[in-house]
């Protein structure tokens, strides 16, 4: 939808992505635009706070919203990447044949969907998100089944880097940007057991490295500083 158009809005020239800290999907977004090399603007949105200027941007009220230039505005993480896989392809992020990109697919799925239910939601949405929500305090049950739920995620990643270079194939694709999102979350609040799985570990010490991933090894939650070893590579 262009905004600009529509609503009157006067976005300049500058790409401006709307984003909540510690949130898996905002930070795919915020990994592809950096892969993609494409220059944005991050503005936090306290999405509980339900402004009704965003709420134009997004009936829906959540985040990732992307605003591109002309005015487009985009929301969902999962229609943002795939619209800027079609529109900037000169950095292929899904791969070259359908084969790949069904894997890749399915892959982002598994995080973005199976890992965020049985862990994200039940470490980072527990220990972090309800404070900032006032949900009250975190459900012990569930940071347990996060805690052990884990561990079968990282063992899988182990599984695919044995047999490939990355998650999906031979190329760094949105299946790791998807993976290395949701863990960075959990790894912020020091709840990633890397010491049991040298091999994810490993994995995600290489996407660590890129320079995509600065941006957000630098944010910093209010008030809430990161586990020790959270920027460091070599950790």
């Amino acid at each position: 939808m262009a905004l600009e158009r529509d609503f009157g809005y006067d976005f300049g020239i500058m790409r401006t992505l709307y984003y909540l800290w510690l949130h898996p999907f905002s930070r795919k977004v915020r990994l592809v635009l950096g892969e993609k090399g494409l220059e944005y603007e991050p503005r936090v949105e306290k999405i509980w706070e339900r402004r009704t200027d965003f709420l134009i941007l997004n009936p829906a009220g959540d985040v990732p919203v992307l605003i591109e230039p002309d005015g487009t505005s985009l929301s969902n993480a999962w229609v943002i990447c795939e619209y800027l896989e079609e529109v900037y392809a000169g950095v292929d992020l899904l791969g070259h044949d359908p084969v790949q990109r069904a894997e890749t697919r399915r892959l982002v799925s598994w995080f973005d969907d199976k890992f965020n239910r049985e862990v994200t939601d039940n470490l980072v949405g527990e220990k972090m998100m309800k404070r900032f929500m006032r949900l009250g305090e975190p459900n012990g049950q569930s940071v347990r089944a996060g805690h052990a739920n884990i561990h079968y995620h990282l063992d899988y990643i182990g599984f695919l880097t044995e047999k490939r270079n990355w998650l999906a194939g031979d190329h760094f694709s949105l299946a790791d940007i998807a993976a290395a999102s949701h863990l960075s979350t959990v790894d912020y609040i020091g709840d990633v057991p890397w010491n049991e799985h040298k091999q994810a570990r490993e994995w995600y010490a290489r996407v660590k490295s890129r320079p995509s991933f600065r941006g957000v090894l630098d944010e910093r939650i209010p008030g809430f500083a990161p586990s020790s070893h959270y920027e460091d590579v070599d950790f």
